[in-house]
């Protein structure tokens, strides 16, 4: 047997004829960009989130720039972002020329909402948690430390849709939350996308000027903007995927659990997750000592799979400037160390994922 770390097509063909008519409906319409496939996305996706506005963009990791820009990052101005995320996550802060400050993660892989107080200076700006995995971050004690020291709180849900803690929403908690559309993502477009939802009226304002060359109407450019809006093609897409969002994540749980109860390897450690949170497995994350060593053999029983995050952004070599070394997050390096990620999506069978099991089970 062979399995993929993850087929697009399968999930694709789960809802085939929906998707079809959805690209071709916006086809038809001979109206392509800021149309009303996207403007009808931009309320349905709101109205899941339980927010005011959804402001629907080009890909993800704009959502993190723009966000950042509406709130008037500048140098100098400081960030707290997690030590092991994905680039694009400190990339929202630095393309504004601020600056990242890092804080190591604890033992579910999220950032340690209990050492952000530490890192908080004068100079602090923003608190951007990043739900990884699928996992939403303790966002009840990162919202009080928010609110106590007056910061922004900027999410970073490009991998949680319809994750939640407590019972409400990942991306309901910020002053801001940012989305990432891409086609692997809980709720995935077939083609790069992204949005920004916020309950501020101002903001919202803000950020659609921001998303089309800063203008409110055509040729009057009030702001510095950029040019980031999602197509309708995609926003259709988007709406399908919408309507099917919570069964896809009922299907990648189910997945989860038989992993969760089958894996009785003790070289393979499943990393716990927090008592109230609702996880939607984006990813489903383990850790090996011989990570190498494990990804061959499971490849050789044709198995595929995939590493997040190898090298944490701290010792990228894009930003080697600023002085960080391996060792200054040990939660961070270890993770990225260790941590393999095993087959998980729309579209996996049952029976694949006990394959999976067995040969773990067997190494």
């Amino acid at each position: 047997m062979v399995v993929q770390s993850v087929i697009l097509k399968r999930t694709f063909d789960l809802y085939k004829e929906e998707y079809e008519e959805a690209a071709l409906r916006a086809l038809n319409s001979g109206w392509y960009i800021l149309g009303r496939e996207m403007e009808d996305f931009e309320q349905k996706f709101a109205a899941y989130m339980g927010v005011k506005h959804c402001v629907a963009l080009n890909s993800g990791t704009d959502a993190l720039i723009l966000a950042f820009r509406a709130i008037g990052i500048q140098p100098g101005d400081e960030v707290i972002v997690p030590a092991g995320t994905y680039i694009a996550s400190v990339i929202g802060v630095t393309e504004n020329q601020g600056t990242p400050v890092f804080v190591d993660m604890d033992d579910f892989m999220e950032i340690d909402a209990d050492a952000i107080e530490a890192k908080i200076t004068d100079k602090t700006k923003a608190i951007l948690p990043v739900h990884l995995f699928g996992q939403c971050s303790r966002m009840d004690k990162i919202g009080e430390i928010a609110k106590k020291h007056n910061l922004t709180l900027i999410e970073d849900c490009a991998q949680c849709h319809g994750a939640s803690f407590n019972g409400k929403l990942a991306g309901a908690f910020g002053d801001m939350s940012c989305f990432s559309f891409y086609p692997t993502k809980p709720l995935g477009a077939l083609g790069d996308a992204g949005a920004i939802i916020t309950n501020n009226d101002e903001l919202a304002e803000r950020l659609r000027m921001l998303r089309n060359y800063g203008s409110k109407v055509k040729y009057y450019n009030e702001i510095n903007g950029i040019n980031s809006r999602m197509d309708e093609i995609q926003a259709a897409i988007l709406k399908v995927g919408l309507k099917h969002l919570d069964e896809g994540n009922r299907g990648r749980r189910r997945q989860a659990q038989i992993y969760m109860a089958g894996i009785k390897n003790p070289k393979i450690v499943i990393p716990p997750i927090y008592q109230n949170a609702y996880h939607v497995y984006h990813l489903f994350p383990v850790l090996v000592e011989d990570r190498d060593g494990f990804g061959e053999y499971l490849s050789e029983n044709g198995i595929k799979t995939q590493v997040h995050y190898p090298i944490p952004p701290y010792v990228a070599e894009c930003y080697r400037d600023w002085g960080y070394a391996w060792g200054d997050f040990p939660h961070a390096e270890k993770y990225a160390r260790h941590e393999i990620s095993l087959p998980i999506y729309a579209g996996l069978t049952d029976d694949e994922v006990q394959y999976v099991v067995d040969v773990i089970n067997r190494y």
